[in-house]
């Protein structure tokens, strides 16, 4: 018999695990996944940004746990030795229009309890990235950094291994019992027996969520972000990390250049629909998984609201020029023959019936079950902190069980 069954082995899920048994060493806890290792899709397929929080909504649930997450995640890398590199980054404003718009930014980042951050004059930008020709004012944000996200959850596993959780690989869930003073989690090769159920599940947790009850409306939508990568002898163009000022009436953020903690520059990624949940490339088709996104009506209506944007996605996933365009905004520099294919990430995007993507981290909480099914960008920085955050849940749901 397991305390707490934890289904996904991505950094929120090992996060929640390492966050529990802090709190408490002598839970007992079991950790599935269905891929051979953790931090399989979202976790291991990001650009390794260390987010500072600039962007969010003061007071909301993402800008309070990207601020302690942040935190966190750094006194973690530096007790552990994970190469991390606090390097700052540019926000560029490329017309009047985006540079009319770093002041609410700025704004939120001030109300978000930021220091250090402010307006940067187009020759003070050029001194940090100077082939960031394109821009003609920045917001300069000292706290970004760089890290690989796959090994710090790997370093998260390996802990709470250590403290005598149970992890299963190999091992897809396919059914939740519910009985009357346990719950069994029955997957492949493996059931667990379990006082409460946490499901970070990622891109099919409305899936896992539908086990244990009712569907709530929302639906996880699979985005594709791809990248190019910048070769050696051009890397020179990018110092840190360049991004875009983010036009507020999409959801998406827009390519931009980072520098890697492992070495190299990504560039990218633009965000079209996968076929697939798990659709790193365009051939990659699920017909099942495709028909459920496109007779959902909230897909739907975001297709209706946002076609025109997701046409220039879609361009720009097809045709190589018009991906280098968009860079050619930030770095005018940038060529063609610059950029080699990269990797591709997909984001799970939650959304409701009316069309409403979900913009902030979404979790539902029964009596026996948590199931966090959205956690958004900054998600891999502020995994401590959702982790502590679902932790405190779980702790207050086995108090009520056990008495």
């Amino acid at each position: 018999m397991y305390d707490i069954t934890i289904i996904g082995a991505g950094i929120v899920g090992l996060a929640t695990a390492y966050q529990l048994l802090a709190q408490q060493p002598d839970l007992k806890i079991c950790i599935i996944e269905k891929e051979a290792g953790p931090a399989q899709h979202q976790t291991g397929h990001n650009s390794g940004v260390i987010h500072s929080g600039i962007y969010y909504p003061p007071g909301g649930t993402r800008a309070l746990h990207c601020q302690r997450g942040y935190r966190l995640l750094l006194e973690f890398a530096q007790m552990h030795d994970i190469p991390h590199d606090i390097c700052g980054k540019v926000i560029v404003a490329t017309n009047e229009a985006e540079n009319a718009r770093l002041d609410t930014i700025l704004e939120r980042g001030f109300a978000n309890g930021m220091t250090g951050i402010r307006r940067i004059s187009r020759e003070e930008l050029l001194e940090k990235e100077p082939h960031a020709t394109g821009g003609i004012a920045a917001i300069w944000v000292p706290q970004a950094g760089i890290i690989h996200y796959r090994t710090v959850a790997e370093k998260y596993l390996d802990i709470v291994q250590s403290q005598g959780a149970t992890a299963h690989f190999q091992a897809k869930v396919q059914q939740i019992k519910i009985q009357e003073r346990e719950l069994v989690v029955v997957a492949d090769k493996v059931e667990a027996i379990t006082r409460l159920v946490i499901n970070c599940a990622g891109l099919y947790s409305d899936k896992v969520a539908a086990l244990s009850a009712p569907p709530r409306g929302i639906q996880i939508l699979p985005f594709r972000g791809e990248y190019y990568n910048l070769k050696p002898e051009r890397q020179y163009l990018v110092r840190n990390l360049i991004y875009p000022t983010p036009n507020p009436n999409f959801p998406f953020l827009g390519v931009h250049f980072t520098r890697m903690i492992q070495g190299g520059i990504e560039a990218g990624p633009n965000a079209v629909l996968a076929f697939r949940r798990e659709g790193y490339h365009r051939s990659d088709f699920h017909a099942q998984e495709l028909l459920e996104t496109l007779a959902f009506s909230g897909f739907r209506r975001i297709v209706r609201k946002y076609w025109r944007d997701g046409l220039a996605e879609l361009k720009r996933s097809y045709f190589k020029s018009a991906f280098v365009q968009s860079l050619q905004t930030l770095v005018p520099d940038i060529r063609a023959e610059d950029l080699t294919p990269g990797g591709a990430g997909v984001r799970a995007m939650a959304c409701d019936a009316t069309g409403n993507l979900i913009d902030d981290f979404l979790i539902f909480e029964d009596d026996r079950v948590i199931n966090v099914c959205n956690a958004p960008s900054p998600a891999a920085t502020a995994s401590l902190a959702i982790g502590e955050t679902i932790a405190g849940k779980a702790r207050i749901r086995l108090r009520r069980f056990k008495s």
